[in-house]
């Protein structure tokens, strides 16, 4: 077990970095943050930032030398990275796991490998393979990037092959995958923490709503039923032991109205729709990945508060701060700020946690409180 007054290594600045290194902190470890970015979220707030590309070998050899482990924020770090890491110190997730998760077509053949239903879908690298689709995959479609999409970035919606061969042109020909639209009844993500004995503590799942790509709300516990609820967190399950993954991991589903459960993506690292844990569970998903990082015991999961979480994004700045006031006069409201210098539409500026005795109650509130903060723009 690493205890605390160790140091760990985070390789990423933004908001999951900075609500990592808060967790550290509180419980008396010190987090030394590796961004390019002089002012990042989780830079600002940790014991020491490391500014340098996650490529730079000195500055990694300088991170490894100085931290009893590391952990990452984003799949988007080279997989390169951590085995270089992983040579010198504890590292989780591990890079194999990384390499399985940070490319859409890699990892959805991972998950079908497993026996876990995906949506049909093609990989789609030149504009043979968009000839050869035939059959294969029946319209409305989307064109994703392989890489480094998220948010809704990089995925253009497709009503037919010529429109395929458009989207991919418009995302300058680069590596895709092409994902037949399933005809949804719901989204679903659940939050597991996994150790390095493999004993895995699953939160509950989260019914999640999304905004032109962008997750916009979470809603615990979900309207699943108790069939589907098992069945969502077996599957994730049993993607984490696929993976050997150690650490915090979420898992994003598709319901179907046939009432089928789609394993969408995977995200090795704590995720936005686990932000509800912050102020409704008996332990956040940042204090997870700290305990699992360290080979400490898990943390208690259990719901202690029906929630819905909202995400603030940039465009509810006007030519002033939005009104907080309003906001926090709401006793049950917990506000989160990252600490981002600027606002930008689309940018996660922060979110909201509403507790209440109902998810209905919740809503309600939350809804409310949400168009104050657009009326304040």
């Amino acid at each position: 077990m690493i205890l605390p007054g160790a140091t760990l290594g985070m390789l990423g600045g933004g908001q999951l970095g900075r609500m990592f290194t808060t967790a550290a902190q509180t419980m008396g470890y010190k987090v030394i943050v590796l961004d390019p970015d002089a002012n990042s979220p989780a830079g600002i707030i940790a014991d020491r930032h490391i500014h340098a590309q996650y490529d730079d070998t000195s500055a990694l050899q300088e991170l490894a030398e100085h931290c009893d482990a590391i952990t990452t924020e984003f799949e988007n770090i080279p997989a390169s990275t951590l085995a270089f890491l992983e040579q010198k110190t504890v590292v989780h997730p591990s890079s194999d796991a990384l390499s399985k998760t940070q490319n859409r077509i890699i990892e959805k053949q991972f998950i079908a490998s497993l026996g876990i239903d995906v949506a049909p879908f093609l990989a789609i690298r030149s504009h043979e393979d968009i000839a050869q689709i035939g059959d294969k995959i029946i319209f409305p479609a989307i064109l994703k990037l392989a890489n480094f999409g998220y948010d809704g970035k990089g995925q253009i919606v497709c009503q037919d092959i010529s429109a395929v061969k458009t989207a991919f042109d418009a995302l300058d020909q680069k590596e895709c995958v092409l994902e037949q639209r399933i005809d949804l009844d719901k989204e679903v993500s659940t939050v597991l923490a996994r150790s390095e004995l493999g004993d895995i503590s699953n939160y509950p799942v989260a019914e999640n709503v999304h905004i032109n790509g962008i997750l916009h709300s979470s809603t615990v516990p979900s309207s699943l039923t108790a069939s589907q609820t098992e069945g969502v967190l077996a599957i994730a399950d049993k993607i984490a032991e696929g993976l050997n993954y150690v650490g915090t991991m979420a898992v994003e589903f598709f319901i179907s109205k046939q009432g089928n459960i789609i394993a969408n993506e995977i995200a090795p690292r704590p995720h936005n729709s686990g932000h509800f844990t912050l102020d409704a569970c008996e332990t956040s998903q940042f204090e997870q990945q700290v305990r699992m990082l360290c080979n400490l015991p898990s943390g208690g999961c259990k719901l202690t508060s029906p929630v819905v979480m909202i995400n603030i994004l940039g465009d509810v700045w006007g030519s002033t701060e939005p009104n907080w006031f309003e906001l926090l006069s709401i006793p049950n409201n917990k506000l989160h700020l990252y600490g981002k210098l600027a606002a930008r539409a689309g940018r996660k500026m922060g979110h909201y946690n509403v507790l209440a005795s109902s998810t209905e109650q919740a809503m309600a509130i939350a809804e409310a409180t949400f168009k104050q903060l657009q009326a304040d723009e």
